[in-house]
C-alpha cells in the first residue's frame, strides 16, 4: 500500500498522525516552529488525504498500525491527535523499541462513555454513522464544528480546520466508517500500564469529545505518563492555542 507522507525539516524524526476526517495538512501550523529541530513526517492515514485505503476495508486497529510501520523511520518520536492518538497508543504497545517517546493529543484509550468513564455519548457516534451513509461531506463538517465547540476561538478554529481539510481529497467513505467504528469499539484501558516509553498526554480544558475529566482516570491507569491541560482549548489545542501547545511539546521532547 502506498502511504502518503510529507517529510520536512532536520533533526530527530517526529511522526504525526491526524484525527478522523482530516489529513496530514492539519499539522501545517506546527511546521515552521518544529522543522528547525525535528525531521517531521506528516502522515495521511490510509483512506485519508492522498493515501489510498488499499487492503484495509475493515479498518481493524492492529492491521492499520501494521500498515504504517514499513513507511516510518527506524526510530522516532510519535505524536497522535484524537483517532491518531489511538493508533499511536497501540503502536507504542506493539513496537515500543522503535519509539523515543509518545505524545497523544485530545485522545483516549476509550472514546465512548462507559459507566463512570467520561466520553462521547454512544448516540452521538451512531448519529454520525447514520449521516455518513447519505452525506459524508456534511458529516465531516459537523464533526469539525463539534471539535471546536467550547474553544475561545470557535469560528476561527472551524475556519482553519475546514481550510486544511480541503487542501487534499476528501476521505474514502470506507475509511470514515471504519474510523468511526474504531472510536466506538476500541478499548485500550487495560493495556496502558504496559506502555513504558516516555508518554505525554495533552488535553483541551473545554474539549467535549475527550473530556478533561479523563485525565485523572488515565493517570491512574498509566502512572508512568505525564499530562498537560491547555486552558481555553477544545479538541484541537494545536490549532486554537499553538504557542501554549508547542511550548509544552518542546519541553517534553527536549527531555527525551
Amino acid at each position: 500500500m502506498s502511504l502518503h507522507i510529507e517529510s520536512v525539516g532536520q533533526g530527530p524524526d517526529l511522526v504525526l498522525l491526524h484525527g478522523w476526517g482530516l489529513n496530514g495538512c492539519v499539522w501545517q501550523g506546527l511546521v515552521p516552529r518544529l522543522s528547525g529541530s525535528f525531521r517531521l513526517h506528516l502522515v495521511d492515514l490510509p483512506g485519508f488525504g492522498h493515501s489510498p485505503l488499499g487492503a484495509l476495508p475493515d479498518y481493524q486497529l492492529d492491521r492499520l498500525v501494521q500498515s504504517l510501520l514499513p513507511a516510518l523511520p527506524a526510530h522516532f518520536h510519535l505524536l497522535g491527535w484524537s483517532m491518531g492518538g489511538l493508533l499511536a497508543t497501540r503502536l507504542a504497545l506493539l513496537q515500543p523499541q522503535r519509539l523515543h517517546s509518545l505524545v497523544t493529543v485530545a485522545s483516549a484509550p476509550r472514546f465512548v462513555a462507559d459507566g463512570a468513564w467520561p466520553g462521547i455519548a454512544p448516540a452521538v457516534l451512531q448519529a454520525f454513522n447514520e449521516q455518513l451513509q447519505t452525506d459524508a461531506a456534511k458529516t465531516i463538517g459537523r464533526f469539525l464544528a463539534i471539535q471546536a465547540m467550547g474553544s475561545e476561538h470557535v469560528k476561527e478554529d472551524v475556519r482553519q480546520l475546514r481550510q486544511l481539510l480541503v487542501q487534499r481529497p476528501l476521505p474514502d467513505a470506507l475509511a470514515l466508517a471504519g474510523g468511526l467504528r474504531l472510536l466506538a469499539e476500541v478499548d485500550l484501558r487495560g493495556q496502558l500500564a504496559a506502555i513504558r516509553v516516555p508518554w505525554l498526554r495533552c488535553y483541551g480544558r473545554l474539549d467535549s469529545l475527550v473530556p478533561h475529566a479523563q485525565m485523572a482516570e488515565v493517570a491512574r491507569l498509566a502512572p508512568h505518563s505525564q499530562q498537560a491541560l491547555v486552558a481555553g482549548a477544545a479538541h484541537a489545542p494545536f490549532i486554537s492555542h499553538p504557542e501554549a501547545f508547542i511550548q509544552r511539546l518542546l519541553a517534553f521532547l527536549d527531555e527525551h
